[in-house]
């Protein structure tokens, strides 16, 4: 059984993407990030750098005591390994998906993250930002459009942990300011993601987790993007 500590954003829905498909039984312990739960000391213990998602597997492979794990990278390996699904069947077919995964870690996620923030969460305005943000979102999408070319997922012909973490930072390309007009490898493989049954059950969660969607108040957005080192080490 796997416990996830989870909120419906990009990185939480990697984790339930891959569950979905590996058809393994999991608990969702909610992390309202709005809120602050993520600062709290008993997430703390399993998620030392105060974000989700996180997971405790209580039935690890080794059957020892449990095993947590954070960063949703992290938690992609450690469950493809354990589960052996979604991470090839051979050591180049494993490097190609890991260098997408951390392509999508490095690149993909914190560039898509800063142009949200500047584009919809940012107080003000500031031009600067929100070009170099989505220019820079722009150009690492023709990056995985050449890459999808002639291919079926983003690591060849299966479907992979790669294809997991990229995905959810797709779903919001309207906010942020990307066209999948213009790039029709992606948009082919978005939309055959998106019809997997397994993607459909688990933004289904998503929704439930989550509830009538509200925008963020002032306090919320302090939480979310006003901590510093001193000021969460008093949550």
């Amino acid at each position: 059984m796997i416990d996830l500590y989870y909120w419906p954003t990009p990185n939480g829905h990697k984790i339930t993407l891959f569950l979905e498909e590996a058809g393994v039984p999991y608990t969702i312990h909610p992390v309202n990030i709005g809120a602050g739960d993520q600062f709290k000391p008993d997430f703390l213990r399993i998620a030392p750098n105060n974000r989700m998602p996180a997971i405790i597997d209580t039935a690890p492979a080794d059957g020892g005591e449990p095993v947590s794990v954070f960063e949703s990278g992290a938690i992609l390996i450690y469950l493809a390994l354990k589960e052996g699904k979604f991470y090839g069947d051979t050591p180049r077919e494993r490097t190609n998906i890991l260098q997408w995964l951390m392509w999508q870690m490095g690149g993909l996620g914190p560039m898509a993250g800063q142009n949200g923030h500047f584009n919809i969460y940012a107080p003000e305005q500031v031009p600067y930002a929100i070009e170099r943000y989505t220019n820079e979102t722009n150009r690492l999408y023709g990056v995985l459009d050449r890459q999808l070319a002639g291919k079926p997922f983003v690591a060849g012909e299966n479907y992979s942990i790669a294809d997991m973490a990229i995905y959810p930072w797709i779903v919001p390309h309207e906010n942020h300011k990307q066209n999948l007009d213009d790039f029709p490898n992606i948009k082919r493989w978005f939309e055959a993601v998106k019809a997997r049954p397994a993607t459909i059950r688990a933004y289904a969660k998503g929704d439930e987790v989550r509830g009538q969607a509200q925008p963020l108040t002032d306090a919320e957005r302090a939480v979310l993007f006003g901590q510093t080192a001193a000021s969460t080490a008093k949550v």
